[in-house]
């Protein structure tokens, strides 16, 4: 994605415009779609830029703790329409007939719903497999998801089971072996036993992709890889998980596009 002239479009790895900037938001491909805003609805495009869903939601869920999801995910994507969620397929159609105070994209076969404030689980058939019981909880990466009961984050298994206890002030998904967890306001990584694997001392951190993984150091992003060390020095006021050897950053308000060394392959006129 790019920003030009206050409008959204695309670029490939080379940093070549390949659907000119028209969108007023945008988000990244999934699935060979993506989500674009026109005027203040969302719809979905395919990969020549051509409208593949009409914009007709008021919202669809957004990118978190720098897990960029284009939303469609194992063929479904969630989105809003009034003040409910509901799950759609490739061609726009509901899926379901089901509605839920939230939504979160499908993952290992399983998607996080809201149902009166409480989180749990439907199945890609609709059926609720793991009761709304938990405060707060993540999708399903790698067999395990975060959950929140009280204020202490765990992890339970596709069963409901918790596997590693609640002890966590905050904890995101497993991907590559690790998932970033926070304790005494510091941020490490933990592996699937829930032994400590990075000891925390980071200000934020997030999650593992292609080796490296983003985590802010004072006031400024940078990356480490599995042992813990600076692969890229902190210098981003924000940063993206890697994708294609590509990663998203952000420098003095502008965005722009960096590959494994930390090298800009494309950032907009006027930034540093």
């Amino acid at each position: 994605m790019c920003k030009k002239d206050g409008k959204w479009g695309y670029i490939d790895r080379t940093g070549k415009m390949v659907i000119n900037p028209r969108f007023d938001g945008a988000c990244n491909f999934s699935e060979g779609l993506a989500r674009v805003k026109i005027g203040n609805k969302w719809g979905y495009i395919d990969k020549k830029g051509d409208i593949a869903i009409n914009p007709r939601y008021s919202y669809t869920a957004g990118d978190v703790r720098g897990y960029s999801w284009s939303f469609f995910s194992e063929g479904f994507a969630c989105v809003r329409t009034a003040d409910k969620w509901r799950y759609i397929d490739r061609v726009g159609k509901t899926a379901f007939n089901m509605l839920f105070d939230n939504a979160m994209p499908f993952s290992d076969g399983l998607a996080q719903i809201e149902i009166k404030g409480k989180s749990g689980y439907i199945n890609k058939d609709g059926k609720i497999v793991i009761n709304p019981q938990f405060d707060a909880a993540e999708r399903f990466t790698e067999g395990l998801a975060a959950i929140k009961t009280g204020d202490k984050w765990g992890y339970i298994d596709r069963t409901g089971k918790t596997v590693i206890g609640l002890q966590f002030g905050n904890a995101g998904p497993f991907f590559e072996g690790l998932a970033p967890i926070e304790m005494d306001g510091k941020w490490g990584y933990i592996d699937r036993t829930g032994k400590i694997a990075i000891s925390p001392q980071f200000n934020d951190a997030r999650s593992f992709s292609e080796g490296l993984a983003p985590v802010k150091i004072g006031g400024k992003w940078g990356y480490i890889d599995k042992t813990g060390k600076t692969i890229i020095s902190p210098q981003f006021d924000d940063a993206m998980s890697f994708s294609e050897g590509v990663a998203s950053v952000k420098t003095d308000g502008k965005p722009g596009y960096i590959d494994r060394t930390g090298k800009y392959i494309w950032k907009p006129s006027g930034a540093k």
